[in-house]
């Protein structure tokens, strides 16, 4: 059994690596990063590439492809801290695709898979992420519900509701508001949505087992995010020990800086075949879903906020600056570390 990726899921991910390398390399990282806001010239681009709809289906614009397929660009979206809905965009995209009727998905689908619409989730209740806390409920919403990715410049909302439903809301409906949260995280700003006698089309398919889905494909893109950010957080303690001198020598030739490295290097590396293993039981081992994409974003999201600070102490002082790339991954870590539930919880969740 071959347990590599295929040549063409090889050159998918690095297609979309080059694309990133040349449309939002450090310097232009920054100035996003330093705005916080939505960069819709870069998400543009992104769908133009077709990132958009990967996993939609085909009749509707997709690509109709797996979850792995998916998960390999969040880890390549994840080891250059690509700003950008992506994440939102495509769990507002599995939603309708899998509990949409089919006007619904006719509507909204084929303008997701191209970007015309941008779309995002609204799944944290004031009491926790879980499906089983999703408390709103009816065909005119009441409530508030925090941590919306790009709340503001979204199109559509996909609202979760009591009993695992969904609901569709779209911009400049009646009672809706949306103040922006001071996110640590820039390159995915949040907002907290208000809803005040809303009015919401309901998704006839959902329920606790397609809301469950989605909270574990939510997982698997984390975890796989996370992957990519670690990895690359590596990389850059490596490029900086070999540079940076004390004492007439590189950094990189102490013993001690030797071994915090490997021990970098041996926590995240094989750490790979986890989110590789938890998007493939999505697809084929449905029975092991649940467990395995909480144990992806569990361990992943650990691993990724301790390298990242592993990464702060070997830069040293540079480290903690506004101008170093690393304050901006060890800010994402925290984001991919705290959304949809900390590792404790989801380890928590499928503890016997």
């Amino acid at each position: 059994m071959n347990f590599l990726l295929s040549p063409e899921q090889i050159e998918f991910q690095t297609t979309v690596q080059r694309f990133l390398d040349d449309l939002c390399p450090p310097t232009r990282l920054h100035e996003l990063f330093d705005r916080g806001e939505y960069d819709a010239d870069l998400w543009r681009a992104m769908c133009d590439l077709g990132l958009a709809g990967i996993a939609l289906p085909e009749a509707f614009g997709g690509s109709g492809m797996e979850m792995i397929d998916l998960a390999l660009v969040a880890e390549t979206l994840g080891s250059r801290a690509a700003p950008g809905p992506f994440l939102s965009h495509a769990l507002a995209g599995l939603a309708i695709a899998w509990a949409g009727s089919e006007a619904q998905k006719q509507r909204w689908l084929p303008a997701l898979a191209s970007g015309e619409c941008l779309a995002s989730v609204a799944f944290a209740g004031e009491s926790g992420w879980q499906v089983e806390q999703w408390m709103l409920t009816g065909e005119r919403l009441h409530g508030r519900l925090p941590h919306v990715p790009f709340a503001a410049a979204a199109d559509l909302l996909v609202v979760g509701l009591a009993g695992g439903g969904l609901a569709l809301v779209e911009r400049g409906a009646q009672g809706l508001l949306v103040e922006a949260e001071n996110a640590v995280d820039r390159t995915r700003p949040l907002g907290r949505v208000s809803f005040t006698d809303t009015p919401a089309e309901h998704l006839p398919g959902g329920g606790l087992d397609v809301a469950g889905r989605l909270r574990d494909a939510a997982l698997v893109l984390l975890a796989a995010d996370a992957f990519g950010g670690a990895s690359r957080c590596v990389e850059m303690a490596v490029d900086y020990a070999r540079i940076r001198e004390q004492f007439g020598q590189p950094i990189g030739q102490f013993q001690a800086i030797k071994h915090q490295l490997a021990n970098m290097a041996v926590e995240v590396e094989p750490a790979r075949g986890l989110y590789w293993y938890a998007a493939h039981t999505f697809d084929h081992v449905p029975a092991d879903a649940e467990r395995y994409a909480a144990l992806a974003k569990a361990h992943l999201a650990d691993r990724f906020l301790q390298t990242a600070r592993d990464t702060v102490e070997v830069h040293g002082g540079i480290g903690y600056t506004w101008e170093c790339d690393v304050q901006i991954y060890l800010k994402r870590a925290m984001f991919d570390f705290a959304f949809m539930g900390n590792p404790a919880y989801q380890r928590s969740r499928i503890s016997p």
